[in-house]
Protein backbone atom coordinates (compact mmCIF):
# COMPACT_ATOMS: atom_id res chain seq x y z
CA UNK A 1 0.00 0.00 0.00
CA UNK A 2 1.40 3.47 -1.04
CA UNK A 3 2.87 5.01 2.20
CA UNK A 4 0.02 8.25 1.95
CA UNK A 5 -2.63 5.49 1.74
CA UNK A 6 -1.07 4.01 4.67
CA UNK A 7 -1.53 7.19 6.55
CA UNK A 8 -4.51 8.12 5.42
CA UNK A 9 -6.00 4.39 7.29
CA UNK A 10 -4.10 4.82 10.47
CA UNK A 11 -5.71 8.25 10.73
CA UNK A 12 -9.28 7.66 10.20
CA UNK A 13 -8.96 4.18 12.21
CA UNK A 14 -8.42 7.12 15.01
CA UNK A 15 -10.68 10.17 13.59
CA UNK A 16 -14.57 9.37 13.12
CA UNK A 17 -14.57 8.56 16.68
CA UNK A 18 -12.18 11.18 18.58
CA UNK A 19 -14.23 13.91 16.03
CA UNK A 20 -16.74 13.73 18.59
CA UNK A 21 -15.84 15.32 21.63
CA UNK A 22 -17.15 15.09 25.24
CA UNK A 23 -17.81 17.60 27.89
CA UNK A 24 -14.03 17.89 29.46
CA UNK A 25 -13.77 17.82 33.58
CA UNK A 26 -13.92 21.26 32.61
CA UNK A 27 -16.52 22.10 31.18
CA UNK A 28 -18.63 19.38 33.52
CA UNK A 29 -17.69 21.87 36.61
CA UNK A 30 -18.44 24.72 34.97
CA UNK A 31 -21.69 24.04 33.77
CA UNK A 32 -24.77 25.43 35.67
CA UNK A 33 -28.38 24.98 34.97
CA UNK A 34 -29.52 22.03 32.73
CA UNK A 35 -26.18 21.18 31.56
CA UNK A 36 -25.72 20.47 34.92
CA UNK A 37 -28.12 18.80 35.80
CA UNK A 38 -28.24 16.56 32.71
CA UNK A 39 -24.34 15.53 33.49
CA UNK A 40 -25.07 14.43 36.80
CA UNK A 41 -28.80 12.85 35.83
CA UNK A 42 -30.87 14.75 38.74
CA UNK A 43 -34.29 13.83 36.78
CA UNK A 44 -35.65 15.49 39.33
CA UNK A 45 -33.84 19.20 39.10
CA UNK A 46 -34.42 18.74 35.20
CA UNK A 47 -38.52 18.42 35.51
CA UNK A 48 -38.26 21.72 37.79
CA UNK A 49 -36.12 23.52 35.71
CA UNK A 50 -38.13 22.27 32.46
CA UNK A 51 -41.21 23.51 34.38
CA UNK A 52 -39.59 26.70 35.34
CA UNK A 53 -39.49 27.39 31.55
CA UNK A 54 -35.60 27.02 31.21
CA UNK A 55 -34.23 26.24 27.84
CA UNK A 56 -34.06 22.55 27.04
CA UNK A 57 -32.11 23.44 23.55
CA UNK A 58 -29.37 25.64 25.64
CA UNK A 59 -25.94 25.30 24.51
CA UNK A 60 -22.68 25.08 25.32
CA UNK A 61 -19.27 26.47 23.92
CA UNK A 62 -19.42 23.27 21.34
CA UNK A 63 -23.52 23.38 20.73
CA UNK A 64 -23.95 20.32 23.12
CA UNK A 65 -27.32 20.81 24.45
CA UNK A 66 -28.56 19.23 28.09
CA UNK A 67 -29.71 15.97 26.04
CA UNK A 68 -26.12 15.39 23.99
CA UNK A 69 -24.43 16.30 28.04
CA UNK A 70 -26.60 13.42 29.32
CA UNK A 71 -26.07 10.91 26.31
CA UNK A 72 -22.55 11.99 26.80
CA UNK A 73 -22.07 11.26 30.57
CA UNK A 74 -24.20 7.80 29.87
CA UNK A 75 -26.81 9.53 32.12
CA UNK A 76 -30.12 6.98 30.45
CA UNK A 77 -33.13 8.45 33.25
CA UNK A 78 -31.65 12.25 32.15
CA UNK A 79 -31.91 11.40 28.61
CA UNK A 80 -35.09 9.83 28.87
CA UNK A 81 -36.38 12.59 31.00
CA UNK A 82 -35.02 15.29 28.49
CA UNK A 83 -36.74 13.91 25.60
CA UNK A 84 -39.71 13.14 27.54
CA UNK A 85 -40.22 17.16 28.43
CA UNK A 86 -39.84 17.92 24.51
CA UNK A 87 -35.97 18.34 24.18
CA UNK A 88 -34.82 17.19 19.83
CA UNK A 89 -33.63 14.02 20.29
CA UNK A 90 -32.11 14.90 16.56
CA UNK A 91 -30.60 18.23 16.90
CA UNK A 92 -27.13 18.61 15.60
CA UNK A 93 -23.82 19.70 18.23
CA UNK A 94 -21.04 21.58 16.51
CA UNK A 95 -19.32 18.68 15.14
CA UNK A 96 -22.50 17.70 13.87
CA UNK A 97 -23.28 14.68 16.00
CA UNK A 98 -26.73 13.68 17.10
CA UNK A 99 -27.31 11.77 20.29
CA UNK A 100 -28.05 8.31 18.11
CA UNK A 101 -24.22 8.46 16.72
CA UNK A 102 -22.61 9.33 20.21
CA UNK A 103 -24.45 6.45 21.78
CA UNK A 104 -23.55 4.32 18.74
CA UNK A 105 -19.67 5.06 19.38
CA UNK A 106 -19.64 4.72 23.08
CA UNK A 107 -21.09 1.17 22.39
CA UNK A 108 -24.02 2.36 24.94
CA UNK A 109 -27.22 0.13 23.56
CA UNK A 110 -29.43 1.10 26.34
CA UNK A 111 -28.74 5.09 25.47
CA UNK A 112 -29.34 3.95 21.83
CA UNK A 113 -32.86 2.65 22.30
CA UNK A 114 -33.64 5.65 24.63
CA UNK A 115 -32.84 7.84 21.68
CA UNK A 116 -34.68 5.66 19.19
CA UNK A 117 -37.63 4.99 20.43
CA UNK A 118 -37.40 8.87 21.63
CA UNK A 119 -37.53 9.97 18.12
CA UNK A 120 -34.04 9.96 17.42
CA UNK A 121 -33.48 9.42 13.40
CA UNK A 122 -31.30 6.51 12.68
CA UNK A 123 -30.99 7.81 9.09
CA UNK A 124 -29.46 10.85 9.99
CA UNK A 125 -26.41 12.33 7.89
CA UNK A 126 -23.62 13.15 10.53
CA UNK A 127 -20.21 13.99 11.46
CA UNK A 128 -17.53 16.03 8.85
CA UNK A 129 -17.66 12.59 6.87
CA UNK A 130 -21.56 12.89 6.13
CA UNK A 131 -21.92 9.01 7.43
CA UNK A 132 -24.41 7.89 9.65
CA UNK A 133 -24.15 6.01 13.10
CA UNK A 134 -24.63 2.75 11.54
CA UNK A 135 -21.07 3.86 9.41
CA UNK A 136 -19.88 4.68 12.99
CA UNK A 137 -20.33 1.93 14.88
CA UNK A 138 -19.16 -0.42 11.69
CA UNK A 139 -15.79 1.02 11.62
CA UNK A 140 -15.80 0.13 15.37
CA UNK A 141 -16.91 -2.99 15.30
CA UNK A 142 -19.56 -2.60 17.59
CA UNK A 143 -21.80 -5.67 16.05
CA UNK A 144 -24.51 -5.19 18.74
CA UNK A 145 -25.02 -1.44 17.82
CA UNK A 146 -24.85 -2.04 13.99
CA UNK A 147 -27.89 -4.77 14.77
CA UNK A 148 -29.73 -2.14 16.78
CA UNK A 149 -29.59 -0.25 13.97
CA UNK A 150 -30.12 -2.46 11.25
CA UNK A 151 -33.34 -2.91 13.45
CA UNK A 152 -34.16 0.68 13.51
CA UNK A 153 -33.73 0.77 9.53
CA UNK A 154 -30.99 2.48 9.27
CA UNK A 155 -29.22 2.83 5.49
CA UNK A 156 -27.67 0.12 5.19
CA UNK A 157 -25.80 1.89 1.64
CA UNK A 158 -25.41 4.89 2.53
CA UNK A 159 -21.95 5.85 0.98
CA UNK A 160 -20.09 8.75 3.26
CA UNK A 161 -17.72 11.42 1.69
CA UNK A 162 -14.63 9.36 1.66
CA UNK A 163 -16.51 7.24 -0.44
CA UNK A 164 -17.02 4.29 2.04
CA UNK A 165 -20.13 2.06 3.12
CA UNK A 166 -20.69 0.64 6.77
CA UNK A 167 -19.70 -2.62 4.92
CA UNK A 168 -16.10 -0.87 3.79
CA UNK A 169 -15.91 0.67 7.03
CA UNK A 170 -15.76 -2.59 8.66
CA UNK A 171 -13.60 -4.02 6.77
CA UNK A 172 -10.73 -0.97 6.06
CA UNK A 173 -11.14 0.19 9.45
CA UNK A 174 -10.99 -2.59 11.12
CA UNK A 175 -8.42 -5.42 12.31
CA UNK A 176 -10.51 -8.74 10.47
CA UNK A 177 -11.35 -9.72 14.16
CA UNK A 178 -14.96 -11.46 15.87
CA UNK A 179 -15.98 -7.93 16.15
CA UNK A 180 -15.32 -6.33 13.11
CA UNK A 181 -16.46 -9.40 11.64
CA UNK A 182 -19.47 -9.75 13.25
CA UNK A 183 -20.14 -6.78 12.29
CA UNK A 184 -19.82 -7.54 8.41
CA UNK A 185 -21.96 -10.97 8.70
CA UNK A 186 -24.72 -8.49 10.24
CA UNK A 187 -24.68 -6.02 7.35
CA UNK A 188 -24.58 -8.93 5.23
CA UNK A 189 -27.40 -10.88 6.26
CA UNK A 190 -29.32 -7.31 6.39
CA UNK A 191 -28.99 -6.98 2.75
CA UNK A 192 -26.03 -4.36 2.20
CA UNK A 193 -24.93 -4.33 -1.27
CA UNK A 194 -21.46 -6.14 -0.99
CA UNK A 195 -20.59 -5.20 -4.30
CA UNK A 196 -20.47 -1.15 -4.28
CA UNK A 197 -17.05 -0.26 -4.35
CA UNK A 198 -14.73 2.27 -2.52
CA UNK A 199 -13.34 5.43 -4.23
CA UNK A 200 -10.41 3.75 -6.01
CA UNK A 201 -12.85 1.31 -7.41
CA UNK A 202 -12.07 -1.84 -5.03
CA UNK A 203 -14.27 -4.00 -4.20
CA UNK A 204 -15.20 -5.38 -0.28
CA UNK A 205 -14.20 -8.44 -1.14
CA UNK A 206 -11.35 -7.49 -2.95
CA UNK A 207 -10.19 -5.32 0.13
CA UNK A 208 -10.56 -8.10 2.89
CA UNK A 209 -8.36 -10.14 0.66
CA UNK A 210 -6.32 -7.85 0.34
CA UNK A 211 -6.22 -7.53 4.43
CA UNK A 212 -5.81 -11.87 4.60
CA UNK A 213 -9.27 -10.74 6.79
CA UNK A 214 -10.13 -14.81 5.66
CA UNK A 215 -13.48 -14.85 7.79
CA UNK A 216 -14.62 -11.66 5.70
CA UNK A 217 -13.84 -13.18 2.87
CA UNK A 218 -15.78 -16.63 3.28
CA UNK A 219 -18.59 -14.24 4.49
CA UNK A 220 -18.16 -11.85 0.84
CA UNK A 221 -17.61 -14.82 -1.02
CA UNK A 222 -20.46 -16.75 0.26
CA UNK A 223 -23.37 -13.36 -0.28
CA UNK A 224 -21.95 -13.75 -3.82
CA UNK A 225 -20.07 -10.76 -3.35
CA UNK A 226 -17.29 -10.13 -7.16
Amino acid sequence: MHFLAALLVVLLAVLPASAQVAPTEAELRAYGGLHAAAARGDVADIEARIAAAENKEALDARHRTPLHVAVYQKQHDAARALIRLGADPNRLDIDRYDIITIAAVANDVPMLKVALEGGGNPKAVTSRYDGTALIAAAHLGHAEVVRTLIGAKAPLDHVNNLQWTALIESIVLGDGGKNHTETLRALVEAGANVNIPDGNGSTPLKLARSRGYRDMVAILEKSGAK
